[in-house]
């Protein structure tokens, strides 16, 4: 079967931002099975994406949305020509934010600033398809199927002591709604600030406002408090590519976990859930209890930044490396049974021949 995924263009191709480390999963895992992916996109060299503008030749169109504001703003597809090259039982939305939803705002975040963008964004997908997936086990709609879409790749050999460590600490992704969950983080990490080692964020907005944050009127989503990170002596490094966000993690201690608190609220997996397992570190969860547990298992539990005395958990995970790697090695086999990439591509076969 010849798929063609169609996304946020200006992302895949600098690889920055979005799905560009699961889509490229998505493209080896189909050439072991003996299926093809493609982009769409003019076709692009030295990209490790096969970027294609036939529409035609392929057997079904997945559309992966995400950065919904930016992708109507600055990256419009051309959804007409779309629907009239590929059957409707062909075509896919993967609605990765949440933004297939009534209008959602929790503690300043969104998935749509008013009622009415929400209500334009459902026409567009339900004109694109009827197979609406979100990645989540628990979709609002009644007519969202529930696909994870992203996946988990067994990690490659690496240490987790912490004495070949070059950080205590490094976050990979951007600061788009994440000031909150951040600063419980680096909060809890305060007392014992010495004991941390390096802190590092790398991503978009941490240090100052990306360049479309202001024209999209976006500043509120990429807040940070600069004094405070400063305070911390905490280090910034520009956006990585994809190929790069694993070996970036691998070089801390730990990395947490963190989600937006609307995917928090609607309990939406992301990259990050499973590309930091894969990483040779140790993950602080940062997110819902029972979401962390029905992803990873009940010794999640043991990595989750609690409510009461946080700088404890972190103390613990510094000090005392060797125990967490064993509760980290039972989780990727949890992962490994039942989120990998070549079943999540299994899945979305399913999803289109259905």
């Amino acid at each position: 079967m010849r798929l063609m995924f169609a996304s946020h263009i200006m992302a895949l191709q600098a690889g920055t931002v979005g799905s560009a480390q699961q889509i490229h999963h998505y493209t080896q895992v189909a050439k072991r099975l003996g299926h093809e992916v493609l982009v769409y996109g003019p076709p692009d060299p030295r990209s490790p994406f096969s970027f294609s503008l036939d529409i035609k030749s392929v057997d079904a169109l997945i559309f992966v949305f995400e950065w919904t504001t930016e992708l109507r703003q600055r990256d419009q597809l051309d959804f007409a020509r779309f629907v009239t090259k590929v059957p409707r039982e062909r075509r896919i939305v993967i609605d990765c934010d949440g933004a297939y939803n009534d209008a959602i705002s929790v503690d300043g975040d969104y998935n749509h600033r008013d009622l009415a963008t929400s209500r334009l964004w459902t026409l567009v997908c339900d004109s694109l398809s009827d197979k609406i997936c979100q990645p989540t086990f628990r979709p609002l709609r009644s007519n969202v199927r529930p696909f994870l879409f992203y996946g988990f790749s067994p990690p490659s050999e690496g240490s987790l002591d912490a004495a070949t460590k070059e950080y205590g600490m490094v976050y990979v992704g951007h600061s788009k709604f994440r000031w909150g969950p951040m600063e419980r983080v680096l909060r809890a990490i305060e007392p014992i600030r010495g004991e941390v080692g390096r802190i590092t964020l790398v991503g978009h907005g941490w240090d100052a406002l990306p360049s479309w944050a202001v024209p999209l009127g976006m500043e509120n989503a990429f807040y940070t408090d600069q004094a405070y990170l400063r305070k911390l002596d905490v280090e910034i490094v520009l956006p990585v590519r994809f190929e790069q966000v694993i070996p970036w993690m691998s070089k801390a201690i730990f990395n947490p976990v963190l989600l937006r608190p609307t995917f928090n609220l609607l309990r939406l997996v992301t990259p990050r859930l499973f590309e930091t397992l894969a990483a040779s570190t140790i993950p602080l969860f940062s997110m819902d209890p029972e979401h962390a547990r029905e992803i990873y298992g009940e010794r999640a539990t043991e990595l989750l930044l609690p409510g009461d005395h946080p700088e404890d958990r972190i103390m613990g995970i510094v000090r005392r490396a060797e125990r967490y790697r064993k509760i980290v090695e039972g989780i990727r086999r949890r992962l490994i049974e039942r989120h990998s990439h070549a079943q999540r591509f299994q899945e979305l076969i399913e999803i289109v021949e259905r």
